[in-house]
């Protein structure tokens, strides 16, 4: 109990609850106003959901609720996620996947879609094409999916089965998306034509490929190399002013065969301009690398105080 109080106390706690409540409330926008009206067939838990909504109709002649059915289906998938993921994946998604349904369900009784949609196409639609609804799907869900990710939530759902085939897998989140959500796809041949599912199967893929896009905007790094003589100046700048850490090797200049010393350090894309400001300002002489880096595992500290504190101990 002491722990719970203790995480409720955190401002980290606090930031993230507001991401991931911003992050289902778009993602609900994004499925009850661009999939539910045309029934769309994303590859998607929600998309699924509206699948078993209509084949319910079909059968019983009463439709399911769409937001009853995402409930359901995710309550069965955050078992998966608990004991294969993590705890703090799992819990994160509980919240996420649980209020998925209900925001959904205050849309449907004080905005429905009714009040929006055009009916002048052959297929009911917000924007009045289905091409164009199935864009804004994707842009919406895919920007909320990837901030999810990188506070190990998730909109529940599909990425939960994304995130294992991830972690087990070594798979690309984007490819893992892309994957499970063609399987889901297809079982929109029970309510949709062809072209349909078709539809869906092509927005299933540019969502793992926009996923992929935004997730390594979120994480990008820049790994800096600097050949220089005045690499301790630049070191120093680099662990006292930019707060990171960098690492020197012995090198010998392959044209003058003299040695030197190489710099390499990873750092944000506001802190290589910093520094590349602070090399222009001083005029020092050094030759310059810098590539982008998606990933970063190990000894990387976003909260630059805690590395100062490290620093200043030494």
């Amino acid at each position: 109990m002491s722990n719970v109080l203790a995480i409720l106390k955190t401002k980290k706690f606090w930031i993230e609850l507001l991401i991931m409540t911003i992050g289902m409330m778009i993602t609900a926008c994004a499925v009850y106003y661009f999939l539910v009206p045309s029934k769309l067939i994303i590859g998607t838990i929600s998309g699924l959901s509206i699948v078993v909504s209509g084949v319910s109709e079909s059968l019983f002649g009463v439709a399911l609720p769409v937001s009853t059915v995402i409930l359901v289906i995710n309550a069965i998938l955050l078992v998966l996620a608990y004991f294969l993921i993590g705890k703090e994946f799992g819990a994160k998604t509980v919240y996420t996947a649980l209020i998925l349904g209900p925001m959904m369900r205050v849309l449907e009784t004080y905005f429905p879609y009714e009040n929006f949609i055009r009916t002048d196409g052959a297929i009911p639609s917000i924007m009045g094409d289905i091409w164009f609804d199935l864009v804004c799907f994707v842009l919406l869900l895919s920007a909320a999916q990837s901030v999810l990710f990188k506070i190990n939530a998730s909109t529940g759902g599909l990425d939960i089965l994304a995130k294992i085939v991830n972690k087990y897998l070594h798979f690309d989140i984007g490819a893992s998306v892309s994957v499970a959500g063609a399987i889901i796809c297809c079982t929109a041949f029970a309510i949709n034509p062809f072209y349909m599912v078709v539809i869906g199967l092509i927005g299933t893929w540019i969502n793992g490929l926009v996923v992929d896009y935004f997730t390594a905007g979120l994480n990008n790094k820049k790994r800096v190399c600097i050949v220089s003589k005045d690499y301790d100046r630049i070191r120093r700048y680099i662990i006292d002013e930019l707060v990171r850490g960098c690492t020197l090797y012995e090198v010998i200049g392959g044209y003058t065969n003299e040695p030197s010393i190489e710099l390499e350090s990873l750092l944000t894309k506001d802190e290589f301009t910093q520094l590349m400001a602070y090399i222009n300002k001083n005029n020092i002489n050094a030759f310059i690398t810098a590539g982008n880096v998606s990933e970063v595992y190990g000894f990387w500290i976003k909260d630059k105080k805690k590395l100062k504190e490290r620093v200043d101990q030494r």
